[in-house]
């Protein structure tokens, strides 16, 4: 507890720059909604212990230079749980942030629903969850800090529910706290980095390093109004020429020294921020995620990178088109996969419901989506991620309805006639730009926009 940051000093920690707002008026006499023995007793030792009235804080603050409604919980004050007042700080919190058409910043410590208010405690949960949906309706991103600890109802809404997670390293983080999970639950499940790595945040981030962190995502998360323009394409990072063959371009796209998406994110970007996790228990190192500062514009991206791609990268490739739309920042997509993962472990894990939210994610967006194929175009799987309007290749790509080995055991063709077989498939770029798939053979140069 003595190590554990109050609410103001975990915003001192985060910004210079906070004006605390007006606190809603209400009943803070006597027991309770329940007339619990003592809970005004309680409250008052909590106040004189913090100094605070409740175990919220709220106002407006400006962090690395971008605006924002800030919230902070007093883990001293009841273990910073939710009850009827805290639920009307919250409110006036998001409200405010619609109004002020800011983003919504939580920095959250609390051990959930206070029970010496019962069902009126747990029913704060409804208030923040429809004030949420509203704020989001209505644009502006919502970013959670999950401190230690993050439990209960705080992380079932506020925090899971926000847009961009972090988490301090070491955090408690999970629906269960720590007197009510299982006595044989392994307890690296509810920490900060177990929920990184089973999907569920997206990042952990020392203490030091917040104020940077949140100040670029508050940069990269601005809501913008207007249609944006397309993001520019990017240059190509090889100067291979065209192909010959259909095989030629099989081969080419597949060779492990050709630029990968790690390259052309780098030479892209001058910032870039990474989204990890589908919040449905998966991740896939074999997909990035993220926004990205390209000419001092916020740009998101979802990139593949040479694997098969696995239902939690597409629902996170989601995630992010779909937060894009909702923010108005152009999408860039890198395709570059032998296909969708079929094996066993990917049908159980919902591979078609992921690829047809990934291609509904796309069809419903309505800021530009810019593709680049750099490697494989493995059918369905690579096009689930490709803009139906504005894709480009490289010359060291493909894109094919199939692969060519697996178009001849299809077609019953010995495995002599699969190098022709690729050559029927008019899988070149060229033969993409011949056939109205892409745009253009992208080479160092950019095409014009």
């Amino acid at each position: 507890m003595a190590d554990r940051p109050t609410a103001r000093e975990a915003i001192a920690a985060l910004t210079a720059d906070f004006t605390e707002s007006a606190v809603p008026a209400g009943d803070t006499a006597g027991d309770g909604p329940l007339g619990w023995s003592g809970y005004a007793e309680s409250r008052a030792r909590a106040t004189a212990l913090t100094g605070e009235q409740e175990s919220v804080v709220h106002g407006t603050a400006t962090v690395g230079g971008r605006p924002c409604v800030l919230i902070s919980f007093e883990f001293g004050f009841l273990g910073g749980s939710l009850g009827q007042r805290t639920g009307d700080r919250l409110e006036a919190a998001y409200e405010e942030a619609m109004t002020r058409r800011l983003p919504l910043v939580s920095l959250i410590a609390t051990g959930g629903s206070r029970m010496q208010e019962g069902m009126i405690a747990l029913t704060q949960l409804h208030r923040v969850a429809r004030a949420s949906a509203r704020l989001r309706a209505a644009g502006p991103a919502q970013l959670a800090v999950l401190r230690d600890p993050t439990t209960g109802g705080g992380w079932a809404t506020l925090g899971a529910g926000a847009d961009v997670i972090l988490a301090v390293p070491g955090a408690q983080v999970g629906f269960a706290g720590s007197r009510v999970r299982p006595v044989d639950a392994d307890p690296g499940a509810y920490t900060a980095e177990g929920q990184l790595a089973a999907g569920q945040t997206d990042a952990v981030v020392p203490p030091g390093e917040l104020p940077a962190a949140v100040g670029h995502w508050l940069r990269l998360l601005a809501h913008r109004e207007p249609p944006p323009a397309p993001a520019p394409v990017p240059a190509a990072l090889s100067s291979a020429g065209l192909p010959r063959t259909g095989w030629d371009a099989v081969l080419r796209a597949r060779s492990a020294s050709r630029p990968h998406a790690e390259a052309y994110l780098d030479a892209y970007f001058t910032v870039r921020l990474p989204l990890s996790g589908d919040r449905c228990g998966g991740t896939d190192p074999g997909l990035l995620c993220g926004f990205g500062l390209h000419d001092g514009e916020p740009v998101a991206y979802v990139a593949q990178c040479g694997t098969a791609t696995r239902p939690a990268g597409y629902r996170t490739a989601a995630r992010v088109i779909r937060l894009a739309d909702r923010l108005g920042v152009p999408v860039l997509t890198l395709v570059d996969t032998p296909g969708a993962a079929n094996d066993a472990a990917a049908e159980r894990a919902g591979a078609g419901a992921a690829i047809a939210d990934a291609f509904a994610a796309i069809a419903a967006a309505r800021v530009p989506v810019t593709t680049l194929v750099i490697g494989e175009g493995g059918s369905g799987g690579a096009l689930a991620l490709a803009s139906p309007d504005n894709t480009h290749v490289t010359a060291d790509s493909y894109f094919s309805v199939i692969a060519p080995e697996l178009a001849a055991a299809i077609l019953k063709r010995s495995p002599d006639q699969v190098h022709a077989t690729a050559g029927q498939l008019r899988l070149r770029p060229q033969d993409l730009v011949d056939l109205g798939i892409a745009r253009s053979v992208v080479r160092r140069d950019p095409p014009g926009q």
